[in-house]
């Protein structure tokens, strides 16, 4: 019997500035999907600098950020994760996070970060 999970995407705010990231205007809701499933989580981000990096967090109640998912955007390309099952895709104004294969442990606070280094 598939069970069903809900996932939170939440922000966590740009750094400096005028640099911001927030989730997508279709998911500023609660979202909910079933095990099995994959799920794909949307923000939006904007910033001056070409050096950006985008980070993927979630959140269980009551516990530490666990780390998910670093991708670089603009000059940098590269990517890290912590579990196969994630995946992104990045351009210059947005960052995705998909999510394969959902687990009711899945079920969490989702964040979405934005780094700028020097130009």
């Amino acid at each position: 019997m598939k069970r069903n999970l809900l996932i939170i995407l939440i922000i966590t705010s740009g750094v400096f500035g005028a640099d911001q990231i927030e989730p997508s205007e279709d998911q500023k809701t609660d979202i909910f999907k079933k095990e099995g499933e994959l799920v794909i989580l949307k923000c939006n981000y904007d910033t001056s600098s070409e050096n950006v990096f985008l980070y993927w967090y979630r959140q269980y109640p009551n516990r530490a950020l666990q780390y998910l998912l670093r991708r670089g955007a603009r000059r940098e390309s590269n990517s890290h994760t912590s579990d196969s099952r994630f995946s992104s895709t990045a351009s210059r104004s947005s960052i995705e996070l998909t999510v394969r294969e959902l687990r009711l442990a899945d079920t969490a606070l989702y964040y979405c970060a934005l780094r700028v280094g020097a130009q």
